[in-house]
């Protein structure tokens, strides 16, 4: 299992690759990492984000204007693989890039990279069979969505083609922090239990230690997003170092 979930909770970090450059990127990455990350979300920058807010929005606008493509973050996931053996790695990317790469081409790639998983945000269950045989193939974790409009029966099957961990979204909309967290997060998080015995990563909202600490009494695991772009915008030139100490906070006050 490359998710190590054991300390509850761990932390998923998401960056928009690219925001504002690779390199960039890259030390930032390796930074919330040695800061008590232990899953690293890469995020492909695409042109229609429609699930993202406003922060993750005008980071892909500007990955984008770099030039960034999802080959050029498969090989950004090698360079951190190359630093960090023990951080899961999962692809995130809407599925357009991919069917431009091909599906059995993206897999082979990414897990030659060194990725552990990837999650499609805009793959419909009912459609992911070629994606759930690749990935399969491939040794890939498939990690899927869990809304709480989902019903029972959309989540059995989440639970049932999932691998890794499940994404539970604390709420619907699109991405973004907030002030509080909404207790949509808990009670998805205890219909998912009755299907599932894999770790369960709550995201979509998660801004504060607070907050952090609070998912860790019902969740393995808490993503934080747009938090962490936002500090990347906010301190040019100290992208890494204003990250580091963020993830250190989140991780010392719920420990």
């Amino acid at each position: 299992m490359p998710f190590h979930f054991e300390d509850k909770p761990a932390l998923v970090v998401y960056v928009t690759c690219g925001d504002p450059d690779l390199a960039t990127t890259r030390d930032v990455i390796l930074a919330a990492i040695d800061a008590g990350a232990r899953v690293i979300e890469l995020g492909v920058p695409f042109s229609d984000p429609v699930a993202d807010g406003p922060v993750i929005q005008r980071a892909s606008e500007r990955a984008l204007e770099q030039g960034v493509s999802l080959q050029q973050v498969l090989t950004l996931a090698s360079e951190i693989r190359e630093h960090s053996q023990s951080a899961g790695l999962v692809i995130f990317s809407y599925l357009n890039p991919i069917l431009r790469m091909g599906l059995a081409k993206f897999c082979h790639v990414a897990r030659m990279a060194g990725a552990d998983g990837t999650l499609i945000t805009d793959l419909p269950i009912e459609e992911s069979d070629e994606y759930l045989r690749e990935a399969r193939k491939n040794d890939l974790a498939t990690i899927f969505l869990a809304a709480p409009t989902s019903t029972d029966e959309r989540l059995k099957l989440i639970a049932k083609f999932s691998a890794g961990f499940i994404y539970a979204i604390s709420r619907t909309g699109v991405t973004g922090a907030r002030q509080e967290m909404t207790g949509d997060a808990k009670t998805l998080v205890k219909r998912l239990r009755r299907f599932t015995k894999l770790p369960i990563a709550v995201g979509f909202g998660i801004s504060t230690a607070e907050q952090f600490a609070a998912v860790g009494q019902f969740a393995e695991a808490g993503v934080v997003g747009s938090a962490i772009v936002h500090l990347i915008e906010q301190n040019p030139g100290r992208e890494a170092a204003t990250v580091a100490e963020f993830v250190r906070s989140l991780v010392v006050r719920s420990s």
